[in-house]
């Protein structure tokens, strides 16, 4: 299928080019889906972090922050990190009443690789492409790094309190009215096949990329165990994951001291696995 072309870009008064509403995918039958687009000024091409939305896999959207990202100021969230010399792409993808899983898993990939492809008019290194999601956009990001016939490469993982397993983790899988078993379409047989394929820590492997988890200890929605045994099953098999608890917190980082600090924190990882330069 053919690629729909990008409408130029609105550039504002700090030189960050803002390309909206770039189409990423077309299922009949469905609404298209968009990625909103932020390149930073200066020479080269920048090293991409895609933002995933959470909203247990039936509400959000990619035009949403969570509130403790979206309360930053001077800088803001996108300030941060386009300061840093990253340009930020937020992804849309099916919420479980439109399309259960692997929907929005594809949706995803597609607009991974609608940009992948696109990284040369966009001005973006194809080859430095991170992902960073909270809560169920976590999940989505990590499935989509940990998929070995995925055909665009995903560098670095960033995990902020994502579910990790639905076999074993998270209960009420099999629970009408969960939020999982309308992901998973729990009445449908195959439930328990879907779970562990929707599952990142049952599809670690020794290629995977770096991963950063963070993830409130006092998180009674998510708990901080499914960062702990994601982490572990990737150390197992030698991949780098770095584990931050982060005290006193609940879900969506809730009852954190510093939010900033936790974001630096995240921007200092990708340098670090991106061997960028870090600031502009």
């Amino acid at each position: 299928m053919s690629m729909e072309p990008i409408r130029p870009p609105f550039v504002d008064a700090d030189g960050v080019a803002h390309y909206r509403n770039i189409t990423v995918s077309r299922v009949q039958g469905f609404r298209p889906l968009h990625a909103d687009l932020r390149v930073p000024p200066g020479e080269g091409r920048k090293p991409l972090i895609a933002f995933l939305h959470g909203g247990a896999f039936w509400a959000g959207s990619r035009v949403d922050l969570p509130e403790m990202l979206g309360a930053l100021e001077s800088p803001g969230f996108y300030e941060r990190l386009l300061a840093r010399g990253y340009a930020v792409a937020d992804l849309d993808y099916r919420l479980s009443s439109e399309a259960v899983f692997p929907a929005p898993l594809e949706d995803v990939e597609s607009a991974l690789r609608r940009l992948h492809a696109g990284a040369d008019e966009l001005g973006l290194d194809a080859g430095r492409f991170a992902v960073w999601g909270e809560s169920a956009g976590a999940t989505l990001g990590a499935l989509a790094a940990l998929d070995q016939d995925f055909d665009v490469p995903i560098r670095a993982v960033v995990d902020w309190y994502g579910p990790a397993d639905f076999v074993e983790g998270i209960t009420r899988v099999d629970v009408p009215g969960d939020p999982i078993y309308a992901l998973l379409d729990g009445g449908v047989p195959g439930l328990w096949e879907r779970a562990r394929a929707a599952s990142p820590t049952r599809q670690v492997h020794a290629d995977a990329p770096p991963f950063l988890l963070m993830h409130g200890v006092a998180d009674d929605s998510v708990p901080y165990s499914e960062s702990e045994n994601l982490a572990a099953a990737l150390r197992a098999v030698g991949v780098r994951a770095d584990l931050v608890p982060v005290e006193g917190a609940a879900h969506v980082l809730e009852g954190a001291s510093d939010i900033g600090a936790l974001v630096t924190q995240v921007l200092d990882f990708l340098d670090d696995v991106l061997h960028t330069s870090g600031r502009l």
